[in-house]
């Protein structure tokens, strides 16, 4: 298995990649036929629709009405506190995964002004929308899995996400202790990762939009991040009637519930045993289809629990996602019997755990054989 040096690592990741199959897979070609009939016989849209519009207010309640009733000096009690901060990890999570990730897919609505402000909702979350748009839309979504390209599996040195990534003696542990820095992940993206997210794009292709230079955006970050620890922090700390260390406890609770849900639900997407890491050739080339390429990468689980899946954004069904991020998440459990049976006919790999347990499961197993020499 290859390993990457920094410097390799440094010279892939400045290079584009691109997927070259000498033998086109009609396989995307004969599902976007099908999908296009589906919508097309049950005359409806792509975008969301009032479930979803349901599930984003539902959410959004989630996340700030235990703020209005701890400012507001309804809860009282330290339980009723730490509850209230444990409901808002809850629903900081489901904004992100409900509201949130449609929106900056531009999938939400059909009018691009409604996705363009409800994307914003992550400046909320302690995120910056440019930021995640440009990691998750154009660099995991463009080279899922893939060393060097792909920021997902890109972590703390303390994690091995590809088998490509150096080795430490660290790892060997990996699977019991990745789970707490999963919980870490919304307060990394809240103080330090976006600053460093920004330095590390400046250069990159298709980041800065016209006209907009490095400054600007460093100054919309700074500014964004005051505002969101004045609303959440520096608030409550003067004006929530407990204890200031109980309130940056709580505070810190909050986000590692976030930080847990969103950690876990991504992970088992991607870092599993059935996953493959394919590394480029020194011009950048996958020598693999796009579609294929998706389909050899990613993983389902519990297509059959609606409920599990109306509560994380239909993200158990991220092989469709990953065909079709141009699609609302609320039609992916009706399309992915049309995407497993076409991937089968083509004899092209369908990676799907019956349930969201046996995805853990096998997220820990792989997280294990990564974390061996």
């Amino acid at each position: 298995m290859k390993i990457l040096n920094k410097n390799h690592r440094k010279k892939m990741t400045k290079t584009n990649v691109k997927f070259i199959s000498e033998d086109k897979s009609e396989f995307m070609n004969e599902l976007k036929i099908k999908v296009k009939n589906y919508f097309e016989t049950n005359k409806i849209t792509k975008y969301g629709n009032k479930n979803l519009v349901v599930k984003a207010i539902f959410m959004v309640s989630l996340y700030i009405l235990p703020y209005l009733l701890m400012l507001t000096g309804i809860i009282t009690s330290g339980l009723g506190f730490f509850l209230a901060w444990i409901i808002m990890g809850i629903g900081m999570a489901g904004v992100g995964m409900g509201l949130m990730h449609d929106a900056n897919h531009r999938t939400f609505s059909k009018n691009p002004k409604v996705n363009n402000f409800l994307g914003k909702s992550l400046y909320f979350l302690g995120g910056f929308p440019p930021n995640w748009k440009f990691q998750h839309n154009n660099m995991h979504h463009g080279n899922t899995n893939i060393e060097g390209h792909d920021d997902d599996i890109t972590s703390l040195k303390i994690l091995r996400f590809s088998p490509h990534q150096t080795y430490r003696k660290i790892h060997k542990f990996q699977h019991f202790y990745a789970w707490i820095f999963y919980g870490l992940m919304t307060i990394s993206w809240s103080t330090s990762k976006d600053f460093k997210q920004l330095k590390k794009y400046k250069n990159s292709e298709g980041y800065f939009r016209k006209n907009r230079k490095f400054s600007k955006y460093l100054l919309d970050l700074i500014f964004a991040k005051t505002i969101y620890y004045i609303v959440f922090l520096i608030i409550p700390l003067i004006f929530f009637p407990i204890s200031w260390y109980w309130t940056i406890l709580f505070y810190l609770a909050m986000h590692f519930v976030a930080g847990s849900i969103l950690g876990i639900v991504f992970q088992t997407a991607h870092i599993m045993p059935s996953s493959e890491f394919p590394l480029p050739d020194e011009n950048g080339n996958i020598q693999n289809d796009w579609a294929i390429h998706q389909l050899s990468t990613t993983s389902d689980y519990s297509p059959e629990n609606r409920f599990f899946s109306w509560l994380i954004g239909g993200l158990n069904f991220q092989i469709e996602h990953h065909l079709f991020p141009n699609i609302s998440h609320v039609h992916y459990r009706k399309l992915s019997p049309i995407v497993k049976n076409t991937a089968l006919k083509y004899n092209l790999p369908y990676n799907i755990q019956a349930n969201f347990i046996s995805a853990l499961a096998n997220h820990t197993k792989m997280l294990k054989i990564l974390g061996e020499k």
